[in-house]
């Protein structure tokens, strides 16, 4: 198991429609830039075809460069559509409401795009609802565009679903105010917080109530239970192991999560697990260390990330504490791990 290549997370080639969308509106050609990624036109005909994350946020800083625009973000959410994320987003566009457009867009998420930091959410109160997007901190050139293009991919399909300019009440970005900060509410018609606790948009009551101007019962119903199919496939083929593994990514920050809080998230009592996991051979502690392990390489191999900034991601008290455990891990230290991989590419 030691060394297999582990991926941070990939999402589906129809999210690179809506960046190309937005280089030709700046006047550039994508088609070199999509060819330096591999990325032809069979490559993105595939059904299932899927880009790595870290390839992806490569290609969006490499088109931010090549437009001279830090904000392209903000266009390739704006300029996408809903059938690009897939049998997901079909589905989302038949829905009856907004609301319900924006349940099946995070519900069936796994099945366009997975990242181990973790899955976009709809959290509902009696006034309304905030769609939210997770955090990817620490922030940098390379990743503020991937929230970017969500929160305005969101406002775009939302607003193509009603026929109108959906009406935002709030936008909360993690991320502190950057260079083009304007742009947010030129775009999004409502105030922009920056530096809050997360990455979302507020919608009140009337505007989740809006209807979905392309709905049609029988297709929707129909392509729900497709995706419930398709959800369901996806969880099914994972042992105990692999879905704790998957869990784990999101709740490392800064911290080790206990056995306990693992249980409470499977809903399984903690005997039941350790006895689930046992007959499958391995136990708690040693799937932490493996998942740290293989996401360490991951981070180290895939990312610019600072070796500090991969600590805290893994749950580390310190950078120290980190380092050591690497060299445990692999006879190398984080430093000597990047220089071989980066020889080797």
């Amino acid at each position: 198991m030691k060394g297999r290549r582990v991926r941070l997370g990939d999402l589906s080639v129809g999210f690179i429609h809506g960046l190309s969308a937005a280089v030709r509106e700046a006047g550039q050609d994508p088609a070199p830039l999509l060819a330096q990624f591999g990325l032809d036109a069979a490559r993105l005909a595939e059904p299932q075809g899927r880009l790595s994350i870290p390839r992806y946020m490569r290609l969006g800083h490499a088109a931010m460069q090549l437009c001279s625009d830090p904000a392209l973000g903000l266009a390739m959410g704006r300029l996408s559509h809903m059938g690009q994320l897939g049998l997901a987003g079909v589905t989302a566009a038949q829905a009856p409401t907004l609301r319900e457009a924006a349940r099946a867009l995070t519900r069936f998420e796994p099945l366009y795009a997975h990242n181990y930091r973790g899955q976009s959410s709809l959290h509902e109160d009696s006034r309304g609802a905030w769609l939210r997007f997770y955090s990817i901190s620490p922030y940098n050139a390379y990743n503020r565009f991937v929230v970017d293009s969500v929160l305005a991919g969101w406002y775009s399909h939302l607003s193509q679903l009603g026929g109108s300019a959906l009406k935002v009440e709030k936008v909360e970005i993690e991320f502190p105010a950057p260079s083009y900060a304007e742009r947010y509410s030129e775009l999004f018609g409502c105030p922009v917080e920056f530096a809050a606790g997360a990455n979302q948009l507020r919608l009140e009551q009337p505007t989740l109530a809006g209807r979905g101007l392309a709905h049609c019962p029988s297709t929707w119903q129909q392509l729900l239970a497709l995706c419930e199919r398709e959800l369901e496939q996806l969880t099914r083929t994972r042992s105990l192991g692999e879905r704790i593994a998957r869990l784990l990514g999101p709740l490392l920050h800064g911290r080790e999560p206990d056995l306990q809080e693992v249980a409470t998230r499977l809903q399984l009592p903690v005997w039941t697990l350790r006895r689930k996991l046992a007959e499958e051979g391995t136990q708690y502690r040693a799937i932490l260390n493996d998942t740290r392990r293989d996401l360490a390489m991951a981070y180290i191999r895939d990312t610019e990330l600072a070796f500090g900034e991969i600590a805290y991601l893994l749950g580390f008290a310190s950078a120290e504490a980190f380092q050591r455990a690497f060299k445990r891990w692999s006879g190398q230290t984080p430093g000597e791990f990047r220089r071989s991989q980066r020889l080797q590419a």
